[in-house]
């Protein structure tokens, strides 16, 4: 199959999906695999391969988010039920007030996300978000696009979050370089997409909280107090300290020895989540007065909502490895390649081309790293133009998120949307993010 054929069937399996969950109204679950299904097909796919190719993007989207959720829906049901992230939320409106609130979220989310993946960084602070709702009585959307946004720009544009730093150490880019270009991307980039454009939505788009984000009174008053700020402070912070411990601490000890394999398995997202979830367990249920069965009890009415979540991020993933073996990224870097862009806005177009197509913002990274490394060779960048590509790579990896993307979902889950109004929100964010740092991308590549 030509490439030409490749990219126009992809293009019209999005458009298939797009129809499905949002006119015909199919189950977004249902429809996600039954267009793998006709994608594999009609890409030309050995038949005979494309159901294993649907269970190893289910397989390996869930090994990862399964975990992830479930631990995070605990953790945070827990500290939902018990107060801790009412006192948080009282906090920052405190101290901040309403009408800044969206701006205190939007800061804390950048700042948290740095050695976390999306996923985990959003499982970790979604209820703060909801706390500060039903204290303020604010916009779900305003202040659920404005956390997002911090996430998401920390993300694509700053070391050591996973994605940019996997590709400037593929491209060799320079990581002092990194940070000074990744920092004045950022920086406009959040507060353009988070405090700025969710206060604009928000007039447009306006949602009722969640069901699963309703504040539980069954237990929360029997102390007649709320938890501590610094104890409810504490437990948020504590998984991202022992995740930032192995990002840091692994660089300094050598690969492989023990104290590194210790690291590792610390600073693992499943271990730093359990961590502070048997901590709030008995922190602030056991230690304030709950029983056993009540804090199981509060920990099992998490995974309902967590299910739905899992298995629509898992179908997700299914999209996304079908129009990955399928061959569309490579069809897309060699359309490409021949078109004498330079080299920055090309890096963009390559990320986000592959971004469209099957979803993943850290595929679509590493896709492009691979893509574009070929063309670096005879060049002979500097370690500061390098960096300059590798943000135009994380600009590209994150804009037009739609129904293949794991982070569309996460969104339309978390902040009870329909899909229209994902578009309209979670996907014009991820896009203002996206063009925004990579303008800066190419203004920096044309002084250094």
């Amino acid at each position: 199959m030509s490439d030409l054929s490749l990219i126009y069937t992809a293009a019209g399996s999005i458009l298939l999906l797009l129809f499905l969950v949002m006119k015909a109204r199919l189950h977004a679950v249902v429809a996600l695999i039954l267009v793998s299904m006709i994608a594999g097909i009609a890409t030309g796919m050995n038949p005979a391969d494309i159901a294993a190719t649907i269970q190893k993007g289910m397989g390996g989207t869930l090994g990862f988010v399964a975990v992830v959720v479930a631990l995070g829906a605990m953790f945070g049901k827990v500290m939902e039920t018990t107060g801790a992230l009412d006192r948080i939320a009282q906090t920052l409106l405190s101290r901040f007030g309403n009408e800044k609130a969206n701006w205190a979220i939007t800061f804390t989310g950048f700042i948290c996300a740095l050695p976390l993946f999306f996923d985990v960084a959003v499982v970790l602070l979604i209820g703060v978000v909801f706390a500060i709702v039903r204290k303020s009585k604010e916009s779900v959307v305003k202040m659920g696009i404005a956390l997002l946004a911090g996430i998401a720009t920390c993300q694509a544009f700053l070391i050591p979050a996973p994605g940019p730093i996997l590709v400037a150490s593929q491209l060799g880019a320079d990581f002092g370089w990194m940070i000074l270009i990744g920092l004045s991307a950022s920086i406009p980039a959040m507060i353009l997409a988070g405090p700025m454009f969710g206060s604009f939505i928000s007039k447009i788009v306006d949602v009722p909280l969640p069901a699963h984000a309703e504040a539980s009174q069954e237990f929360k008053d029997r102390n007649g107090t709320l938890p501590s700020f610094g104890l409810a402070f504490a437990l948020i912070i504590l998984p991202l300290l022992m995740i930032g411990l192995q990002t840091i601490g692994s660089r300094f000890v050598e690969a492989g020895s023990t104290v590194h394999d210790w690291l590792i398995f610390i600073g693992h997202p499943f271990t730093a989540i359990m961590v502070a979830c048997l901590a709030a367990c008995y922190l602030l249920g056991i230690k304030r007065g709950y029983t056993k069965d009540e804090v199981m009890n509060i920990c099992g009415s998490a995974l309902q909502p967590a299910g739905v979540i899992i298995l629509v991020t898992g179908a997700g993933g299914v999209f996304k490895q079908v129009l990955v073996d399928s061959g569309v990224g490579q069809a897309l870097g060699n359309m490409l390649a021949g078109t004498g862009l330079p080299i920055v806005i090309l890096a963009f177009i390559l990320a986000a081309a592959v971004r469209v197509i099957q979803g993943s913002a850290t595929v679509a990274m590493l896709t492009a790293c691979g893509l574009i490394l070929p063309m670096l060779e005879p060049l002979a960048l500097s370690g500061a133009q390098l960096a300059a590509v590798t943000v135009a790579i994380g600009g590209g990896s994150i804009v037009l998120s739609h129904v293949n993307d794991s982070g569309f979902w996460l969104a339309n889950r978390y902040l009870g949307l329909n899909e229209k109004q994902t578009l309209q929100t979670w996907t014009v964010m991820e896009t203002i993010i996206g063009t925004t740092g990579a303008a800066v991308a190419v203004i920096f590549s044309l002084f250094i």
